[in-house]
Parts: structure tokens; C-alpha cells; sequence
């Protein structure tokens, strides 16, 4: 029994939406909430529908299934009725949210709700930041439509002339939102008061200062989004380099198919075809009618007007193995450390590369690098290292969907510095999260399950080992010796590599646990995942639940495995927990006859992590830090608050507190490891 993986993760977006429903929540939390539901819901449309819509204009015997036995054309209307539902929810939810903003003052106003003085702030406003990024495009019916670009919003303007409104003309603009336009500007108030207003409305108040040429009884805007296949694809060149190719494929996707166009429902019906058909989107499937406003993640960046409406969240921990203005590479040396972040800070990490690169006994680092920050303070110690005379080489992998324009930006700039750039294995998406120091007569390695990027790290819930252990460092050489000369054969003792090595072994790990649970031994495996979709990893699963094994799950996203079927999964129960950090840690425990063992990885139990992408997980040979991890999974799977129960498909429904006292995870594991001596 195999859950459909595109369904689930519609559920795991409804159970972010939830958290914008939360009244324990705070309100300007809540309305941040929504901007995180529709920034995933446009990606899951961009990707995931796009894929189901590509794959349904294949017929025949070709045809692939997707999980759960469906067929692209079975599949595709059971999605887009989910993604219309949710999105229902959506704007009841946001309507609410927005009465309960206004209870503390708080008033998102349009332009027919302005004073005298805030209209002449807006007329201002717009005059000096917003026509100067302006640019009309005039729609014919005869031509073209101009490019429009994703990620983007726009207004559809209608100017009606003549007796009766007989005569109209058509227009687009592009609402210019930026750091220094940004969609929600604050007006002119009473005190006691902010009112806030939309990009979007400064622009409707001065249309006529925008189209003042044109002769026309009535002038309307209308605004709506274009969302493109988001498929990045490359050409086979040969006489390209790589970061050409991306160049190019960049380029490509920026003209990707249309696959949905959500418009104003208000939108007259002659605007509305002249736009659809010009992006020859023609099925019901393809248009959605929605509310006045579109692209609400930008809600991710609502002004603070009010701190005490906004969510606090503790400053992060030092470790308490790593002293301030002290050696990390000594520390190391000494015993394994395992960062758990958010809650410890990740300047250790930029820390032990700053030491690194400054250290004359270091000779070498090795990195592999995924998705990183802006400004990234990561790159610039490895650009300080180079410049200090060590040799570093980064393993940079340019596809990361929707970051490689960064990507290739950050290839060049470390290049031009000096520092070696290897882009990648043939066929293969490096998705570990892997350091390499190798200093005089030591070296030191860091395993982790989340991005090397300082801005993701106070917000993403993730693991960190650094170690000199020997076997564990000689095979994160032996790793990076693969990175860089793929013909090479390689082997580990300790690290789990996929796809070579990690599916295989985690078979073993749950095979063993299903042979003691049949000796009638204990048994248990707990696990902690962003998704679970593999299908083989699932049966299993069900296998060894049928065998005895006690399974706890905490999966936060897609889950295609169904817990507790009489029969099949009674054994195993799932939870999700979605709050205010994303839980973004992998993490096994096996029992293993007493014997336990633990791993940290990079990778989710889905087959592109198994088979398709070279990811890395790692054994946790330090007993403290087993016993650590182990608490630290119980603590969640304790949670009560923030944990839903994933027994019923699609019904998000909350972990019943029952007599047990209340447990928030995130609040829990903070203190936990606040109390670490």
C-alpha cells in the first residue's frame, strides 16, 4: 500500500497552512506562515504539476505510473482539485488573519481607502520609486504577447472608450517589487495606527498618470501571475563547459512552458481570453481564478509594525566543547562534537573554517557546496584560505532548482581567486553536505545533514559532526578522491554513500532488525526524514513491521508509506511536525540487539537520494553524543503541540495530549540543550 507522493506533500503544505490557522501562534507569525504555504504551493506547481502535466501527453503503454498506481492523466485532476481546495483555504484564512490585524491596529488599506494625506504620499511614492521601474506593454490583438516572465506579478489593464464602452484597449505591467520597491509600503497614520498598503494599489491609484495619452471613459487593473515549467535542461555539447550549459539552460527555463495562469476573478472575461489565449493556455486545468492580490510568499516579508505580534526566538548556543577565542581543530582532536542547529549557532562552523584558513599547518580543504548564502560568509573563508596559501577545492554543484544562477556566479568568483571548482559528477546531483581539512600528521572531517549557508541555519533544523576520526576522515578522503576522479573505485568502513553503498546498507540495518525481532529479540527502528516516497525502502518497512519491529517515524513532508493497516503497518506510527524551524535533520537509530547504532545523512529515504544523487551520511561513534541524539528523538516524538498524526491520510490531525503534560519540541530541545554541560 503506497500513498500517492504528489497528494501527500499537498497534505504537508495544508499542515504549514494550519500553523498560519493557530491562534497560540503569533498573528504577524501567522500571516508569515502564509507567505511560506504559497511560496511551496508555487513551487509544487512550477515542478511537481508541471512534471504530471508533461508526462499526461504521453499515451500508451509508455505511459509512466506514479506512486500509488496512477497514471499522469488519473493523477493530474486529483492534484489540481486539492491545489483549488487549499487555496480556498488560503483566503479564508488570510481574511481572518487580516480582521484579526486590524483588532491591534493593524490595516491593510487599498487605494479607494485612502485619506487626503496618504493619497498624496502615494502620488509622491510613486512618482519617485515606483515610475521610474515602470514598463508598459500595449497588447494587441493582432501580435504577439510580449515575454512575461515567472516569479512575477502583473497588472492587466483595461481601458474602456466610446458610446457604451464599445471601444477597448488593452495593457500589461509589471509590478516592480525589489529590496528597494517593496510590495508593502508603509502610510502616513494615526497614532495608535499603521496602515499598510499593497505595491499593487499604489499603481491602480495612478493609472491615469501611467496612461494619461490615451483617451478612455474608465481605466481598470487587474492583477495576476504566470507560473512556468520549471524544468531545468542541458545540451549535450560537448564544446560547452558546464557552466555554459547552465547558462543557457537558465535562459531556457526562464522561457519554460506556461502551466498556469492565476488571474483576479474579477477579470472581465474579453481581458481574460486575449491574455489566455496569446499564452495558448486554454484548459480549465491551466487558468485559476483567485482573489484581488497574487504571490503572496512576498507576506514572508510583511513589515514589522509590531513586535509584540512577532515570534521570538532565542539567540542561538554556544557548544559547550567549543570555547570562545579557542582552537576547534584542538577540540576536535580531542573528541567528536555534534552541532545541532538552530539552536546552536553556526558560527562554529564558519569558525573552524576561518581557523582553518589561517592555521600554517593546514594544507588542504575540501567542500562540497549545494545551496549557499548570499553574501555568503562561507565562500569568503574559502576565498581568505586560498589567499593564505592553502590548496582548496570546492565541489560546488551548480543544480540546486532554483539557485543555480547564484550557483554559477559563485563558480566564477572562486575560480577567478584560484580555488579549484569541480562541478559535479556525470549523471549524478552532489547533495552531501561533506569538509575535508587535512593539516600536518591530522586531519579533521564535518558530516552534516543541511546546507553550508548561515542565513538557512538559524531557521532549518539540522545536524553537524565534526571529527578526527581516523576511519572516518580516510573515507571523507576517499569520498572527495571519488569527486574528483569519478573512474576511481573506492570503498568505506564507516560512511554511508549513496548511490553506491547507502541503500544497500540501510536494507541490511532494517533486515537485521527484522531477523531479531523473529528470534523474538527487540527490535525497533526510529527515524527521522524530510520524505519518505521509496517504495522499496516502504515494503520493507511494512515487512518488518509484520515481523515485530517497533517503527516510529517523524517525517515532515511527503509520506508514502500508510502506518498502522491491520495486517501490513501495525507496528509502525508516524508523526509530523511542522513549527516555527523547519525540520530538516536525518536521522536513524536501530537497535541492533542492544548494540545501537546511529547515523546522521544528507539524504531523505527517496529513491533520488538513494540512486540518483551522491549523498553522505555517517555513523555516530561517540557514545555521549548516541545517547544525545537518541534524547533528542524522543523528545519530538513526545511533542503534543506541534505533531500531527499521519494514521489518516490526508488529514493532518494533531497528536492527542491525552494525560501526557504538554511538549512543544522546539521549545524542549532548546532548553535541552541549554542544560549541556
Amino acid at each position: 500500500m503506497i500513498n500517492n507522493r504528489d497528494l501527500s506533500w499537498l497534505t504537508f503544505n495544508e499542515r504549514v497552512l494550519q500553523e498560519a490557522q493557530d491562534k497560540t501562534v503569533p498573528l504577524m507569525q501567522r500571516l508569515r506562515f502564509l507567505g511560506i504555504f504559497s511560496n511551496n504551493q508555487d513551487e509544487f506547481i512550477k515542478v511537481r504539476v508541471a512534471n504530471i502535466v508533461r508526462l499526461s501527453q504521453i499515451k500508451g503503454k509508455k505511459a509512466p505510473l506514479f506512486s500509488g498506481g496512477y497514471t499522469a492523466q488519473e493523477l493530474l485532476p486529483l492534484v489540481n482539485s486539492e491545489v483549488i481546495k487549499v487555496q480556498k483555504k488560503f483566503e479564508q484564512t488570510y481574511s481572518v488573519i487580516l480582521s484579526e490585524m486590524e483588532e491591534h491596529g493593524i490595516y491593510v488599506i487599498n487605494e479607494n481607502q485612502l485619506n487626503k494625506t496618504q493619497k498624496q504620499f502615494c502620488h509622491e511614492y510613486f512618482s519617485s520609486v515606483i515610475s521610474p521601474r515602470l514598463v508598459p506593454l500595449i497588447l494587441r490583438k493582432t501580435t504577439q504577447i510580449p515575454f512575461l516572465r515567472d516569479n512575477n506579478i502583473y497588472h492587466a489593464i483595461k481601458m474602456s472608450s466610446g458610446k457604451n464602452n464599445s471601444h477597448s484597449r488593452y495593457a500589461i505591467i509589471q509590478i516592480p517589487v525589489s529590496s528597494s520597491c517593496p510590495r508593502f509600503i508603509g502610510l502616513p497614520s494615526a497614532k495608535g495606527r499603521n496602515d499598510i498598503i499593497f505595491l499593487d494599489d499604489i499603481i491602480r491609484l495612478c493609472l491615469d498618470e501611467i496612461f494619461f495619452m490615451f483617451n478612455y471613459n474608465n481605466i481598470s487593473a487587474y492583477t495576476f501571475k504566470l507560473m512556468r515549467d520549471a524544468l531545468l535542461t542541458l545540451d549535450d555539447d560537448i564544446s560547452k563547459s558546464l557552466v555554459e550549459k547552465m547558462e543557457v539552460g537558465l535562459q531556457n527555463r526562464l522561457h519554460g512552458q506556461p502551466v498556469r495562469l492565476v488571474y483576479d476573478k474579477d477579470m472581465p472575461h474579453d481581458l481574460l481570453d486575449i491574455i489566455a489565449s496569446k499564452l495558448k493556455l486554454k484548459e480549465d486545468e491551466s487558468l485559476d481564478a483567485g482573489g484581488r492580490y497574487h504571490l503572496m510568499r512576498d507576506l514572508m516579508r510583511f513589515p514589522k509594525v509590531r513586535p509584540n505580534l512577532e515570534s521570538k526566538t532565542p539567540e542561538p548556543l554556544e557548544h559547550p566543547d567549543l570555547e570562545p577565542f579557542s582552537s576547534i581543530l584542538k577540540a576536535i582532536s580531542k573528541k567528536d562534537i555534534l552541532l545541532s542547529y538552530p539552536y546552536h549557532t553556526f558560527n562554529h562552523f564558519i569558525n573552524f573554517l576561518r581557523e582553518a584558513a589561517i592555521d600554517p599547518k593546514v594544507e588542504n580543504i575540501y567542500i562540497t557546496l549545494y545551496r549557499t548564502a548570499e553574501r555568503s560568509k562561507v565562500i569568503n573563508t574559502l576565498i581568505n584560505a586560498a589567499k593564505n596559501g592553502k590548496k582548496v577545492i570546492v565541489l560546488l554543484e551548480l543544480l540546486a532548482r532554483f539557485d543555480e544562477e547564484q550557483n554559477v556566479e559563485y563558480s566564477e568568483l572562486l575560480q577567478k581567486e584560484g580555488i579549484k571548482v569541480i562541478h559535479g559528477v556525470n549523471g549524478l546531483k552532489v547533495h552531501s553536505k561533506l569538509v575535508l581539512v587535512e593539516r600536518k600528521n591530522k586531519k579533521f572531517a564535518y558530516v552534516g545533514t543541511g546546507n553550508f549557508n548561515e542565513t538557512t541555519a538559524k531557521i532549518y533544523g539540522d545536524f553537524g559532526l565534526f571529527t578526527s576520526d581516523p576511519q572516518i576522515v580516510a573515507d571523507t578522503s576517499a569520498v572527495f578522491d571519488f569527486l574528483l576522479n569519478t573512474h576511481k573505485h573506492f570503498s568505506c568502513k564507516q560512511l554511508l554513500v549513496s548511490p553506491y553503498y547507502m541503500r544497500s546498507q540501510f536494507e541490511s540495518l532494517i533486515k537485521q532488525e527484522i531477523r531479531n525481532a523473529q528470534k523474538g529479540k527487540k527490535a525497533y527502528i526510529y527515524a527521522k526524514f524530510n520524505s519518505l516516497t521509496d517504495e522499496e525502502i516502504i515494503n520493507l518497512l511494512y515487512s518488518a513491521s509484520q515481523a515485530g519491529v517497533e517503527i516510529r517515524l517523524i517525517i515532515r513532508g511527503a509520506c508514502c508509506l500508510q502506518p498502522q493497516v491491520k495486517g501490513l503497518s501495525e507496528n509502525i506510527h508516524v508523526i509530523s511536525i511542522v513549527d516555527i524551524y523547519l525540520e530538516h535533520a536525518r536521522l536513524a537509530i536501530f537497535h541492533n540487539d542492544g548494540d545501537e547504532k546511529v547515523y546522521i545523512m544528507s539524504a531523505d529515504w527517496m529513491n533520488r537520494n538513494l540512486d540518483r544523487r551522491v549523498e553522505v551520511g555517517t555513523p555516530i561513534l561517540d557514545k555521549k553524543i548516541k545517547q544525545s541524539l537518541k534524547e533528542v528523538f524522543n523528545i519530538q516524538w513526545a511533542d503534543n503541540e506541534k505533531a500531527r498524526d499521519l494514521t489518516v491520510f490526508g488529514r493532518n490531525i494533531y497528536v492527542e495530549k491525552g494525560k501526557n503534560k504538554p511538549c512543544r519540541s522546539q521549545i524542549e530541545l532548546y532548553d535541552y540543550y541549554k542544560k549541556m554541560k
